[in-house]
């Protein structure tokens, strides 16, 4: 098993943003119903290409306890009637919002969509009662630009770690 490296990335200001405006076709909606059913569905449908594990063990229980809880916030990015990606905010302490997750599938990455996706992400987080930073994490596991596609939006990379 090789190593895995984690980026702990952060925004303390909106004004951060480099936001990318073009849709590229992409509609993003806010998912008001809870389904945890709609949220294992989309973990696993961008998931599934970059090992995402952590919650393929999961109960329908933990699911819905997960889904339901009021400090998390599901989006959906839909490409011509089909969901295409998704972010999860979800409300911590201390007035952060953290990118839970967040992702497009595999048949609409590298169509310039990423970008657009990730600004919808943080310009919502922003907007959530009392944001005062916004927080994200990714790894060595996933998509080679998703660090970039970060930096590029104004994160700042605040911690590296190393999982053997």
């Amino acid at each position: 098993m090789t190593d895995v490296t984690i980026f702990h990335l952060e925004m303390l200001q909106p004004t951060q943003l480099q936001a990318k405006t073009d849709a590229k076709g992409l509609t993003v909606t806010k998912a008001l119903v809870p389904q945890y059913e709609f949220n294992r569905f989309l973990y696993q449908f961008v998931g599934s290409a970059w090992e995402w594990t952590d919650k393929l063990g999961w109960t329908d229980k933990q699911w819905q306890q997960y889904s339901e809880d009021s400090q998390l916030h599901l989006y959906v990015a839909y490409f011509d009637g089909s969901p295409a990606g998704y972010f999860e905010l979800q409300q911590q302490g201390n007035n952060n919002v953290e990118i839970m997750y967040f992702g497009l599938g595999v048949r609409f990455i590298g169509k310039g969509m990423g970008g657009y996706l990730l600004s919808q992400a943080i310009e919502q987080a922003w907007l959530l009662d009392n944001t005062e930073r916004v927080s994200v994490h990714t790894c060595s596991l996933d998509h080679p630009s998703a660090l970039k596609n970060y930096q590029a939006r104004g994160f700042s990379l605040f911690k590296t770690e190393i999982e053997a």
